[in-house]
């Protein structure tokens, strides 16, 4: 699983990430690693990405090849007056990379069968947390550390029980689906696929929609199913 790593340093970089990312940083002993999410102040997705603690000061951020550039530029925004810099680098975090329900999440059916998303593909700049559903915001979102950037929306949306739009969901087919595929029902599109390989997949679907339910993706069956794991 490709990743891009960046390094930020600085006096006030714990101080500074506490206030714009969803997990709580001065939890975070040296050497440890957790999952987060950065947002726009709308509440809507940036990044998910790891952060991991070298000291006191220093951090390690990896997020999925391709997006540091999108990540740096929201991490960027609010800096004034203020002891924080951000770099790539070369070096990686130390620690593999873990999700339930996934051996190994950078085999794409496992991450795919444990409704793993991905930035570029499930996650995207008008994603909702909470449709990436309640396994990525247990990982990555903390109710307890107070404000940062974007918190409203995703304390409002767990207020409701997790209520949202259009849900990630995994799909399980009898035969082979695509990307881009439209999830329909008695002809009628409610989804589409954003990860597949073979007759596996995720899609965002219309919360109508239930699982378990039985939908039609390109020319095959398909099932709502509960991601691996749970």
């Amino acid at each position: 699983m490709n990743r891009d790593t960046i390094h930020v340093t600085g006096t006030d970089a714990a101080s500074y990430l506490q206030g714009q990312i969803s997990q709580d940083v001065d939890a975070l002993g040296d050497g440890d690693t957790a999952w987060s999410l950065v947002l726009h102040p709308t509440g809507k997705m940036v990044a998910l990405f790891r952060i991991h603690r070298l000291g006191a000061d220093e951090f390690l951020l990896d997020v999925d090849a391709g997006h540091t550039e999108g990540l740096l530029a929201r991490l960027r925004r609010f800096v004034l007056r203020t002891e924080v810099a951000f770099a790539e680098t070369d070096a990686s975090i130390p620690s593999a990379i873990v999700w339930p329900g996934a051996d190994d999440p950078a085999d794409e059916r496992q991450r795919i069968l444990a409704g793993m998303p991905r930035m570029g593909a499930e996650l995207t700049d008008d994603t909702i947390p909470g449709e990436a559903g309640q396994r990525l915001i247990g990982l990555s979102v903390s109710f307890t550390k107070g404000c940062y950037t974007g918190q409203e929306l995703v304390a409002r949306i767990d207020s409701r029980g997790g209520n949202v739009p259009k849900p990630i969901r995994v799909l399980v087919a009898d035969g082979p689906i695509a990307v881009g595929d439209e999830v329909t029902i008695d002809g009628t599109a409610v989804g589409a696929v954003t990860s597949a390989v073979g007759d596996v997949g995720l899609a965002t679907v219309m919360r109508k929609v239930e699982l378990g339910e039985t939908v039609m993706v390109g020319g095959a069956t398909a099932v709502l199913t509960e991601p691996a794991g749970s």
